[in-house]
């Protein structure tokens, strides 16, 4: 265990100049640049940098970016850069328990951040005139609308999410993660993809009051798959655990940290969002609220 958070210090403190190290324990310092991954969270981050900057130049004339949100984007944005880019990735490819964070961070930290800061309008100033109405208009379209208020009904947000977990934490499919990395870029896109409506539909469009009820369910049978996880008498991950022996762990030491990582921290940041949704749920309902039940604009 020593080892492990000394991994994760390192990990932190790492530099790109230590890539390719050849020694495993000085391979945490590694930095991953995937084309397929970077490319896209450094495109984004540009977009969102260009249209706060139009909008600010227009803020006489109509609404800018407020300091809040973009506060929450960035936090978001820095969030899944440092889970998918940093060394903590590479560590992951190594370690169960880390790897379990990794998917923490990308579906339940920087997910609902970046819902939480609304960047759509930021995003398409940040993009050519010309390409920005033709996407305003195909997101006018009424097979656009209806396909998004279907994938951001609760049911189904909190239907695909779970599946999502589910299905990607099959031992066969999950080591396959290790082997291919085609597989593992489908796996991260799917809980990113899938937490982004997850937490779209909590936060922006449900009642309170049921967005409450998913969270708490969410929470339920992710802590359920953590417990199995845990709890389970014998290695079910042979391929994700291999290299934990090299950190002082035994693989299923390695295998019931990961576990009690979805447990338990997981657990608690959809209890805790529950129980913050259903608080003001209560509060505005007492007081006869009309729209009680979705946030506003920050």
């Amino acid at each position: 265990m020593p080892t492990v958070i000394a991994a994760l210090v390192l990990s932190l403190l790492a530099g790109p100049a230590a890539a390719h190290e050849a020694e495993p324990h000085a391979s945490v310092l590694v930095w991953s640049f995937d084309p397929w991954v970077v490319t896209p969270i450094a495109i984004v981050g540009l977009l969102y940098a260009i249209g706060s900057f139009r909008l600010w130049l227009r803020s006489r004339t109509s609404h800018g970016v407020t300091g809040r949100s973009a506060l929450i984007w960035w936090a978001g944005w820095l969030v899944l850069a440092a889970a998918l880019v940093s060394p903590l990735h590479f560590l992951g490819e190594h370690l169960f328990a880390v790897h379990m964070i990794e998917h923490e961070l990308v579906m339940a930290v920087s997910a609902p951040l970046l819902v939480l800061s609304r960047p759509v309008g930021v995003l398409l100033w940040g993009l050519p005139r010309r390409i920005r109405r033709l996407i305003r208009r195909g997101m006018k379209e009424k097979f656009v609308q209806v396909a998004w208020d279907w994938l951001t009904r609760a049911t189904v947000a909190t239907l695909l999410h779970g599946a999502a977990i589910w299905v990607w934490h099959a031992p066969l499919l999950f080591d396959a993660t290790l082997t291919d990395i085609t597989v593992h870029r489908m796996q991260h896109l799917s809980f990113f993809m899938t937490a982004l409506l997850f937490w779209w539909s909590m936060l922006w469009w449900s009642d309170r009051g049921a967005a409450a009820w998913h969270l708490f369910l969410t929470m339920l049978h992710t802590s359920a798959l953590g417990a199995l996880v845990a709890l389970a008498p014998r290695v079910v991950y042979p391929v994700q655990t291999q290299t934990a022996p090299d950190w002082g762990l035994t693989q299923l030491e390695d295998q019931q940290l990961a576990g009690m990582l979805m447990w338990v921290p997981g657990g608690i940041i959809y209890g805790s969002a529950a129980l913050a949704l259903l608080a003001l749920w209560i509060a505005k309902s007492s007081r006869g609220e009309l729209h009680a039940g979705r946030f506003h604009s920050p």
